[in-house]
């Protein structure tokens, strides 16, 4: 597939991603804060059983595209459409039903619940008692209780988490945090997982772990990952879109973007597979 270096528009390249089996499909959204163009036509998409990849320098307009999706940032153009349906005026709190699950840059935890009781938390599309009474006690059938838990202690296992749930976030160290941030957004059993930064503050080791779990929900969901951890992206995603100046400058797989001049150019001469993320966050607006 040719790059956007190579004859066609990055633009014409994402929009040729899109397939009828896409569950996210983002076509030429367009944000504008303070006259400056966060977004300036930018489209992906992810299908189920895929793991996308949205990368770009500090400022790129990634994490403004994370907001747009999730609800928190109106475009001022485009369009956003989740398995076929449009989303026109869906907030944050609207995702679980929709069936899509985040995580946030932060780990986003309640200090005060257990790391059981935090995954129990996720499960607003599943619960029918009030996730506010169901976490506190106040809930309508036990049964529903006890199928939560055993479901949220399955995850656990499944994340080798399993030794922590009766301890409270404050305990735990920050990697540790971060995994039980995912298993709650694992709990609603979601459509389409939207990661935010999961790598951030991650060792080495802890990141290839990320990168395994990952890759084994490819048969569960599909995965819109947005990270600076060049070395995660690469050897987790399907397929990358490239932001810079808020538009996409490149679209393909992980070689494909390598080899691509204008992501070079982007990263100030070095080799994209070897980028790290810098101090501080994003940078966008």
């Amino acid at each position: 597939m040719p790059g956007a270096g190579n004859g066609m528009t990055a633009a014409h390249t994402a929009r040729a991603l899109h397939d009828a089996s896409d569950e996210l499909r983002v076509s030429e959204l367009s944000v504008v804060f303070g006259g400056l163009a966060a977004l300036d036509g930018v489209s992906l998409s992810v299908a189920k059983g895929e793991i996308v990849g949205v990368i770009g320098p500090n400022g790129a307009g990634k994490t403004t595209l994370f907001n747009v999706i999730c609800g928190f940032v109106r475009p001022e153009t485009g369009t956003i459409t989740f398995r076929n349906k449009p989303l026109r005026h869906h907030q944050p709190h609207d995702l679980a039903k929709l069936g899509i699950a985040r995580t946030l840059q932060g780990v986003g935890l309640f200090r005060g619940l257990t790391v059981v009781e935090n995954v129990v938390a996720g499960a607003q599309r599943r619960v029918r008692a009030g996730i506010v009474s169901a976490v506190i006690g106040g809930w309508r059938s036990s049964r529903e209780e006890m199928a939560l838990r055993r479901r949220a202690l399955a995850i656990l296992e499944e994340m080798d988490l399993d030794e922590h749930a009766d301890r409270f976030p404050a305990a735990l160290p920050y990697g540790i945090q971060k995994r039980v941030a995912l298993a709650r957004a694992l709990m609603s059993d979601p459509d389409l997982l939207l990661l935010d930064e999961p790598a951030s503050g991650l060792s080495e080791h802890q990141m290839d772990d990320l990168g395994s779990m990952v890759r084994e929900l490819r048969s569960r969901m599909g995965v819109l990952l947005v990270e600076h951890h060049m070395d995660l992206v690469m050897s987790t995603c399907d397929r990358i879109v490239v932001l810079n100046f808020g538009r996409v400058i490149a679209a393909g797989t992980p070689a494909e973007v390598q080899r691509d001049p204008e992501v070079t150019t982007a990263y100030l001469g070095e080799d994209v597979s070897a980028v790290h993320q810098n101090a501080g966050d994003d940078g966008d607006a």
